[in-house]
């Protein structure tokens, strides 16, 4: 994305782009980004702490995050092995603004909300 000199964005690489922003978006990855900035997770950590997610989603969405780079995996040396996951720098990167929107959205949930039900009654 650049800006041209009258100020209008000009929207680039759309679909390499939008990847992304579909990866960070996704509501699962969101809060897994939100969770692990603070510092690193085992697995079952991450599974608790956030509601409605099962196993199978919670590691999907790790391993995407991984492949992204923006999540890194550690096998520790344990019996049985446990497994830890942490942001890593440019995971780290991403996590004030993905926190900010999270906030953003909390603050404005029930704007939202209204928004919503005016809408749909005028339908």
């Amino acid at each position: 994305m650049s800006m041209t000199e009258d100020g209008r964005y000009v929207l680039k690489d759309t679909r390499r782009v939008g990847r992304v922003l579909t990866r960070i978006g996704d509501r699962w990855s969101v809060l897994v980004i939100v969770l692990l900035r603070p510092g690193p997770r085992r697995f079952n950590d991450i599974k608790r702490s956030i509601e409605g997610i099962s196993q199978q989603m919670l590691t999907r969405t790790l391993r995407a995050l991984e492949r992204d780079g923006i999540v890194s995996r550690t096998v520790l040396p344990s019996s049985p092995p446990q497994v830890e996951y942490a942001l890593t720098k440019l995971g780290q990167s991403l996590g004030k603004p993905v926190v900010a929107l999270g906030k953003w959205a909390c603050d404005h949930i029930a704007e939202i909300d209204d928004a919503q039900n005016r809408f749909d009654a005028d339908q």
